[in-house]
């Protein structure tokens, strides 16, 4: 009886979408969208053009097109500020964008932690 339900269920679940798409389709806000990603791709087959393409071209008239196509990149991120560091017993400087540097995990061994952070340089 279990398979019953389950048909029962996902018929009705069709049902419901399938008005709610048909009320969506009567949407002239949605249709004048539709009617332009429509033009969009006639242009884009028309000069042979993929839509990283004419996110190029959009990002080159307006920089804020650009922002938007982060989401999509491969995940980069901003980098780390780059701190320099110096030590006032020797004068050797280091900089560097993390924490986990070799001559500052020396330093913290030698010196401690808290003394070595106030080393650091505006």
């Amino acid at each position: 009886m279990a398979k019953i339900n389950d048909y029962y269920q996902k018929k009705q679940l069709m049902e419901k979408l399938s008005e709610e798409l048909a009320q969506l389709e009567q949407d002239q806000a949605l249709k004048s969208e539709l009617e332009f990603e429509n033009k969009v791709r006639d242009l884009m087959k028309q000069y042979n053009k993929a839509p990283k393409d004419v996110l190029q071209i959009l990002s080159a008239i307006d920089p804020s097109v650009a922002g938007a196509k982060a989401d999509t990149s491969t995940g980069t991120r901003a980098k780390r500020p780059l701190k320099t560091y110096k030590n006032p017993h020797t004068g050797e400087v280091v900089k560097t964008r993390g924490g986990n540097h070799k001559t500052l995990n020396e330093w913290r061994q030698k010196h401690g932690k808290e003394a070595v952070q106030g080393w650091q340089q505006d």
